[in-house]
């Protein structure tokens, strides 16, 4: 399959990994992982049934895919993520919570939602608290554009949910003019949308509030 650049929205920083966190992968990537590669992913293989599929787009430390997945049991969930910390937090979440509906792809989510994720497939994607870069010189390396709203579009089955979420205004507004130009995506309201109760709220959320950022929601839906 092609390969074309693009620019990365996540910076080669790879931060402390603990212990436990190089422990988890080692243990366990090969029981939950899958790797990379340019080919279409068999999600019903992958997760042993058919059921619909989450797409989770840098989920962090895991503690809101874990959460959402223990309570979703009827859900699969797809996470992605780049930093070897956050990986090995969310499988130790997925051992300890004994989760069967959970899989990890270490690599970034433009090329796995590219090159491995079929059209009209997922049943939803979540993208919360995506890194703002907040600098002007940084904008062109935020995770939501034009084309990977387009490719995330594409990828949703119709009636599938793009739900993002971030406590950074200015990046909230450009996610919201940038999906709104999508033309397979619809807002699910005027505007941005009330919290969701199917999102937990996270130590990271939490601190934003403290420090007075407002956090807000987007929902779109496939066409």
């Amino acid at each position: 399959m092609l390969h074309t650049t693009h620019i990365r929205s996540f910076s080669g920083r790879r931060g402390h990994v603990t212990a436990g966190q190089r422990s988890a992968c080692e243990r366990l990537l090969p029981r939950y992982g899958i790797d990379y590669r340019p080919a279409r992913l068999d999600l019903a293989e992958t997760f042993g049934r058919a059921a619909p599929v989450i797409l989770e787009i840098g989920f962090g430390m895991g503690e809101t895919t874990a959460a959402i997945a223990a309570r979703h049991p009827e859900l699969d969930f797809l996470g992605v993520e780049v930093y070897p910390a956050g990986v090995g937090s969310l499988l130790r979440r997925v051992e300890e919570a004994g989760l069967t509906n959970v899989r990890v792809i270490r690599h970034d989510a433009v090329e796995v939602v590219r090159d491995m994720i079929a059209p009209d497939t997922l049943a939803g994607v979540h993208v919360f608290f995506p890194d703002p870069w907040p600098k002007k010189r940084h904008h062109k390396r935020r995770l939501i554009q034009p084309a990977f709203a387009s490719l995330l579009a594409s990828r949703l089955r119709p009636g599938g949910l793009l739900h993002c979420a971030t406590d950074w205004e200015p990046y909230a507004l450009h996610m919201l003019e940038v999906l709104s130009a999508e033309p397979l995506l619809a807002n699910t309201c005027e505007g941005f949308a009330p919290r969701p109760e199917t999102r937990p709220e996270t130590k990271f959320e939490r601190r934003g509030v403290r420090l007075g950022h407002e956090v807000r929601d987007l929902l779109f839906a496939r066409r």
